[in-house]
């Protein structure tokens, strides 16, 4: 009767020990989880912003006939720089469906940039069909980063 109780003791420790652990560590994985979550969260949000502005700087400087040519340069160039940074982090740390999306929209970006450089205005057709072609990027991007997000399932 001693033995009996002993085991039975020493395997209820054992099932309660090893559930224990079972629950800490999908505890701990759906901890992590969630901290990638944020950290995607929070760098695609800044992404994002970076890319709005530096959108808008261009947009700004295309719709100025009067701003010398050696000016648009460096404003466009300085505006689009934060981006670049920003669009590294994405490449290690997004799935690839939201890696090529920021790479399309990036070298839409760029390429809108590299106009506005060459001082096209806002008026022309190059910049018009340029400004589609991110606007058609920016938002794949953002859809692709909804996605991941899971925003969309809430």
């Amino acid at each position: 009767m001693e033995w009996t109780a002993l085991v039975s003791t020493v395997l209820g420790a054992a099932i309660a020990t090893g559930s224990a652990l079972l629950l800490d560590r999908r505890r701990r994985h759906q901890e992590r989880l969630d901290r990638d979550l944020q950290i995607r969260r929070s760098l695609y949000g800044e992404y994002l912003a970076c890319l709005s502005e530096a959108r808008h700087t261009c947009g700004n400087v295309a719709r100025d006939p009067d701003m010398e040519l050696p000016t648009r340069r460096t404003t466009a160039r300085e505006a689009f720089g934060p981006c670049i940074g920003l669009r590294y982090q994405v490449t290690i740390t997004a799935p690839a469906d939201v890696v090529a999306a920021s790479e399309n929209a990036f070298r839409r970006l760029r390429d809108l940039r590299d106009h506005v450089m060459a001082g096209v205005l806002a008026t022309e057709q190059v910049y018009l069909e340029g400004r589609l072609g991110y606007d058609e990027a920016l938002a794949a991007l953002r859809n692709g980063m909804r996605r991941d997000l899971s925003v969309d399932r809430h």
